[in-house]
């Protein structure tokens, strides 16, 4: 691990970590089917923005901050936990990656491109070459140096706000001229149903503040940046999902909003607004779109193969082979490799053992890359909080304030919501039951339970035997050739203990 970390370049400042932060983390994508449940979307993610958004992004500007070796959370949870528990939770956070890209950001785009760019067939050759074009474009800036790379997702973060802006600022003048659909208090309640159906979408859209630290070996100064870079990160961030989905609540009824293309629909509905310039900004604006979609996946593709590759490095994923960075690169190109052909895998099962619309295929795709992503956290988020018990030597140059009970009890309430996320993305339609709730689940998802479920369980166990076989043939790594290399009961070495302090 430490001869590839040799091969690594630092090029990332804080402006770099704050427009990488936000090309991963505002899932521009999401915002349809967000908006899909109605007004209370908007105070379930008010709700959201102030119990878990603002207080995760404090956990981890203190953590990344502190811990700041390329690897990121693996590291974190490695420390915290020790190798076993690092490889299977590192291969949930990184498999999240090629699946969504493979998945929903492929389907969406497709549909986005079909709609407003140029007709395609999307369960036809054309489609498939798009889906795959799609694919293949973030693999290769993963593959690219970062001081190159780093721009095509700098260049999706200003135009995924510039694009929301403009949505935004259409939309109020929209509503000055054609008048607003409305929201009445009695859409604004917050219900158990709504908290259900949005908690786990709210929770993906949020989660990634700590990604840029998967290359924190490539930042010029990460003890100072990445505290400054969270916090701007966490306004954008915040606002970017308040503002428009407030917008698209307005304009377009709730019955109307599809997964799919819930954006696009507002956007085209508002920018009537532009006269006979309209159908050349909504032409625009469908370019910037899937602009935006290709660079967020590519922001995800750089920062999670970095993280598995570390792991492969030290011994937690199949012997090393898929840790070796390019001497030149600097980048883990077997990874990335690795996260083109599972997308492309994953692309198409998803167009072949799914029936159903694109919208159904949309949301059953997205929904078990939300429970891989969301269950890693559950090993994340708790490392964070035995490394601020337990670790206290380490320096850190940003502190939450309140001592460690304040940081507890945040991460308490944080891995709360990520498990309630968790359970609902896999077994949608339980709780609804044990609160007496009506769950029609095939008018809801497009595909019988059964299907779902076993789609969801066969992915989730996959995953699971791909981690273990992983850490499993990744032992002759892990051979202690020291005496001070020997492993502890936790699974981590007193040499991994010692770097914590240099």
């Amino acid at each position: 691990m430490d001869e590839q970390q040799g091969k690594l370049h630092r090029t990332l400042g804080r402006l770099d970590i704050v427009l990488l932060t936000i090309a991963a983390v505002i899932s521009i994508e999401i915002l349809g089917q967000l908006s899909s449940y109605g007004g209370e979307t908007f105070t379930w993610l008010v709700i959201l923005v102030i119990t878990f958004l603002i207080p995760y992004a404090l956990l981890f500007s203190e953590t990344g901050s502190a811990f700041t070796e390329e690897g990121g959370c693996y590291n974190w949870v490695k420390r915290a936990f020790g190798r076993r528990v690092a490889s299977i939770s590192t291969v949930f956070y990184w498999v999240t990656t090629p699946v969504w890209i493979g998945g929903s950001m492929a389907f969406l785009a497709g549909e986005t491109f079909h709609q407003f760019l140029l007709p395609l067939d999307l369960a036809g050759p054309s489609g498939y070459l798009f889906y795959l074009a799609f694919i293949w474009t973030t693999v290769i800036s993963a593959i690219a140096s970062l001081r190159w790379a780093k721009w095509l997702p700098n260049s999706g973060a200003v135009a995924k706000v510039g694009l929301l802006f403009l949505f935004v600022v259409t939309t109020i003048i929209y509503g000055f001229q054609h008048g607003f659909s409305g929201i009445s208090a009695a859409d604004l309640s917050p219900t158990l149903l709504g908290l259900f159906g949005v908690a786990p979408l709210l929770l993906f859209g949020f989660l990634g503040f700590e990604a840029a630290n998967g290359a924190a070996g490539e930042m010029k100064n990460p003890q100072k940046d990445v505290p400054k870079g969270l916090t701007q990160s966490t306004f954008i961030a915040a606002c970017c999902y308040l503002l428009p989905i407030l917008a698209i609540l307005l304009v377009i009824p709730k019955d109307e909003i599809t997964g799919v293309s819930g954006l696009m629909e507002a956007v085209g509905e508002v920018f009537v607004v532009y006269g006979p310039a309209a159908p050349v900004m909504m032409t625009v604006a469908a370019a910037l779109f899937v602009h935006v979609l290709v660079t967020q996946g590519a922001a995800w593709m750089i920062v999670s193969d970095r993280v598995q590759g570390i792991a492969a490095a030290d011994g937690s994923f199949f012997g090393g082979f898929f840790g070796k960075f390019h001497r030149i690169l600097g980048t883990p190109i077997r990874i990335n490799l690795l996260s083109g052909v599972l997308a492309s895998v994953f692309l198409i099962a998803s167009l072949t053992l799914i029936e159903g619309s694109s919208a159904a295929v949309f949301g059953v795709v997205l929904t078990i890359s939300i429970s891989t992503y969301l269950i890693s956290y559950l090993a994340i988020i708790p490392a964070a909080i035995k490394l601020r018990l337990s670790d206290t030597r380490t320096h850190r140059p940003f502190r939450l304030p309140g001592g460690n009970r304040v940081f507890v009890i945040l991460g308490v309430i944080c891995t709360a919501w990520v498990a309630l996320g968790s359970w609902v993305a896999v077994f949608p339609g339980t709780l609804e039951a044990v609160f007496g709730l009506d769950y029609p689940f095939v008018e809801i998802w497009g595909v019988e339970q059964q299907v779902y479920t076993t789609f969801t369980l066969g992915t989730l166990g996959f995953l699971a035997a791909l981690g273990l076989a992983g850490y499993i043939f990744g032992a002759k790594l892990r051979v202690p050739s020291a005496p001070e290399d020997r492993e502890e009961p936790d699974g981590e070495s007193v040499q991994d203990r010692t770097s914590v302090l240099d």
